[in-house]
């Protein structure tokens, strides 16, 4: 009698390792972190029956053109049994997912779904997708024609894909993603549907074949979570995952909870997100700066012709800023004194995903016939500042495009100091 030799086991975090390695190659994520957490959940789509809790993802963008819908078609070639869908009626979701083997649920364009125009319309669905996050949540509907109370079953694990945020409840409970456009440098392979999804698909069935072995020991586990609460919830099956696999992506997965849970929520219109940015370049620009002060800002931002920022604050400033991971500098040091503001660095890379390039790049002032310079005193020349009352006699040399002390030909040097030394 022959004995079959024993089929090897299956590395778990060179499969992982694949998946992550074949994303990376169609589409652009803000973060390894964020790619780490997408892998760990198209894997958990494998083992629903393992967790108690099917958390969501949530793909959102500040604009058109960040990728989310190329993101979202490389889950749905590597998920288990998807189902996708740019719009649904709840009654065809909650029958979907009423079944012994229920599918991945993949909803693209969730903004006119749950957006403003929506009037609340699609409360039912959110509802369903809210009480789908945990197991043992099912949706009660009579029947008229037995007359009887039909219970529903809603836990399926989730995809959403949109611009903008998606409604507070799901993102509460879902691994949020914030994409963003693609810079010009920023170089991606082309994906074809025909060519590439079978090869993404046969990643999907390694992992279902790996994981559908592996559901008694996820069952058991009980994974040191970094996270607390609900985010615990929505994280433990990707961590417990990451566990199993071994390798780093342990130390992956937690990494990516702290850091995509820690990422603030902000709302705001982006049309007028983008128009902001446009602005504030022009308004770097024209003043020609490394950096500005918050109250300059906001003053020529009012300024502008038919301005839809009569009651920008400095708050408000910073919120719609954020969502592009802009933040302002903190206290500045300028020739008139100190304040807050924000650095011409600290946009560059939202200006080159998102601006039209129709100013461009500052490369130095035009060269201009020799002329006498003018005194230490005369207006216009910067003055080191000791930290008095009164700025000290010593002028400052020009700065040279490595930043130390030399010429510049006809370039103005600027002079600005955060504070803490940067």
């Amino acid at each position: 009698m022959t004995t079959r030799p024993k089929r090897a086991a299956v590395d778990g975090a060179e499969l992982l390792d694949r998946l992550r390695a074949t994303i990376a190659q169609y589409v652009i994520l803000p973060s390894t972190e964020a790619l780490d957490a997408v892998v760990l959940w198209i894997a958990a789509t494998y083992a629903l029956s393992a967790w108690a809790c099917a958390p969501r993802l949530v793909i959102r963008a500040p604009e058109k053109r960040c990728g989310k819908s190329r993101l979202l078609d490389l889950v749905e070639a590597a998920c288990h049994n998807p189902l996708i869908t740019v719009n649904a009626s709840p009654a065809a979701v909650y029958r979907s997912i009423g079944s012994d083997n229920p599918p991945t649920v993949l909803l693209d364009e969730y903004d006119t779904i749950f957006g403003p125009a929506a009037a609340g319309s699609a409360e039912d669905l959110r509802g369903l997708l809210n009480a789908g996050h945990q197991r043992n949540r099912p949706a009660l509907r009579y029947d008229a024609n037995s007359q009887r109370v039909e219970q529903i079953p809603t836990f399926a694990m989730a995809a959403l894909a949109g611009i903008g945020a998606a409604p507070d409840t799901i993102e509460d409970r879902a691994v949020v993603v914030h994409m963003r456009r693609r810079a010009g440098r920023e170089k991606v392979k082309p994906w074809r549907i025909m060519r590439d999804r079978p090869m993404v698909a046969a990643i999907g069935a390694e992992l279902s074949q790996w994981l559908l072995g592996s559901l008694d020991v996820l069952r058991a586990a009980e994974p040191v979570m970094p996270v607390e609460d609900r985010a615990a919830d929505t994280w433990e099956p990707l961590i417990a995952l990451a566990d199993l696999a071994g390798g780093d992506w342990p130390i992956r997965a937690r990494t990516s909870a702290v850091t995509l849970t820690g990422a603030k929520e902000e709302q705001g219109a982006t049309s007028d997100r983008v128009r902001l940015l446009t602005d504030c370049r022009t308004i770097f620009t024209t003043a020609d700066a490394d950096a500005l002060p918050t109250a300059d800002i906001i003053a020529q931002l009012r300024a502008m012709d038919e301005s839809p920022w009569p009651d920008l604050t400095p708050h408000k400033l910073g919120v719609l800023l954020r969502e592009f991971d802009i933040r302002s500098a903190g206290n500045i040091r300028f020739p008139t004194g100190q304040a807050k503001g924000y650095t011409r660095a600290s946009f560059a890379d939202a200006w080159d995903r998102y601006c039209t390039p129709d100013v461009p790049p500052r490369t130095g002032e035009p060269s201009q016939p020799s002329q006498p310079s003018p005194p230490s005193s005369d207006a216009g020349r910067f003055q080191t500042w000791d930290g008095s009352n009164r700025p000290t006699k010593t002028t400052v040399p020009g700065l040279n495009s490595d930043g130390t002390v030399g010429t510049v030909g006809t370039d103005t040097p600027r002079l600005y100091v955060v504070e803490g030394g940067k």
